[in-house]
């Protein structure tokens, strides 16, 4: 979908109508995938639509409030106005930041990458703590994750982990997580106590539709199985069900094992393949287009992005923007919104 953001209300009635229009054709359904990304885009659409409406109703009924306080001269209004102006007030700033994701990706689920950096099993402790803190943020942002792929510790933690985040505007808002992340504490893996500064990245990209065509050729892929599995127990597969894919053109490596079945795992992997050569082609055009703008962005996967500062004092601030808090412990809970936030005005401010 492309058009000009939220507050492109004639992009978003041609859409809605041209794809009524489509859906009365009686081929409509033979393509049943196509169909249903047309009707999700529809009913996004008219959200957008209805959003858009919503800051003029409460404005019309705050007006109306106004004007029974002026001609029965009562008091008793003024909290009751006071509320629907500060409703109006919140409703509008929702709808500014809902600005600022108009990407033509903003919209997606995301496909999220965290890999341990050196430093061994601290760095690897350090990336199920991310783990933790966006699968809390997720959770609370009523977005469906599920984990596609981890690689345990030697000792603790992971040394990487993907998982899909389902929900509106998933990829907008956790593309500002995209870069490295910077974690200073006193490791609990230290028998003498001492400081340590770890690094972990964190890969953010859009999962594309299936509408949405990338050619692989089967020349072009090695693909292993292997046996998939953690610790032991009930987790450990008896069969080479887990699947690696690697894509020779790009070099770029994919595997899915959280399925019992080859086949599910395989489907996923090639979905997961697809969409980071899509992002990769993006992010190619994108620099190639305007290589200084992208680089004032910062959306590179090198960059260090934020510091979580555990010991000697705590704070936990962005690079990109400065903003920071001292409360670390909502952060690894997953209080993420307000550097989310501070990221995509920057963005917007550019």
């Amino acid at each position: 979908m492309s058009s000009g953001g939220i507050f492109d209300r004639p992009f978003r009635e041609r859409r809605i109508a041209e794809i009524e229009e489509l859906s009365t054709a009686a081929d409509f359904w033979s393509d049943q995938k196509a169909a249903q990304a047309a009707l999700r885009e529809k009913t996004a659409l008219q959200r957008d639509l209805d959003s858009l409406d919503e800051p003029v109703r409460m404005l019309q009924d705050a007006s109306e409030l106004l004007e029974m306080a002026e001609l029965e001269a009562a008091a008793e209004f003024e909290d009751e106005i006071a509320r629907a102006i500060a409703a109006v007030e919140d409703r509008v700033s929702k709808l500014e930041f809902a600005r600022m994701m108009s990407g033509e990706s903003d919209v997606a689920p995301a496909l999220i990458t965290i890999h341990s950096g050196a430093g061994g099993t601290e760095s690897q402790d350090w990336v199920a703590m991310l783990l933790r803190m966006y699968l809390m943020y997720c959770d609370k942002a009523g977005f469906k994750t599920s984990v596609i792929d981890e690689q345990p510790g030697d000792e603790a933690g992971l040394k990487s982990v993907t998982f899909s985040v389902e929900g509106d505007h998933a990829f907008g808002y956790l593309k500002a997580e995209n870069g490295v992340h910077r974690l200073v504490r006193i490791s609990p893996f230290d028998a003498n106590a001492r400081r340590h500064t770890t690094f972990a990245s964190v890969d953010v990209i859009p999962d594309i539709e299936d509408t949405i065509e990338v050619e692989i050729r089967e020349e072009d892929l090695r693909i292993d199985t292997f046996r998939s599995g953690g610790a032991g127990g009930q987790h450990v597969n008896k069969t080479d069900s887990a699947v690696r894919m690697t894509h020779l053109p790009t070099g770029i490596v994919v595997q899915c094992q959280n399925e019992r079945s080859q086949i599910k795992n395989r489907s996923t992997a090639m979905k997961l393949l697809k969409a980071r050569i899509y992002e990769m082609e993006r992010r190619k055009r994108e620099a190639e287009k305007d290589a200084k703008e992208a680089q004032k962005l910062g959306i590179d996967f090198g960059s260090q992005i934020r510091s979580y500062v555990l010991h000697p004092y705590r704070l936990v601030k962005d690079l990109r923007t400065d903003y920071e808090t001292g409360n670390t412990d909502a952060v690894l809970d997953g209080d993420l919104q307000p550097f989310i936030q501070a990221y995509l005005l920057k963005i917007a401010a550019s």
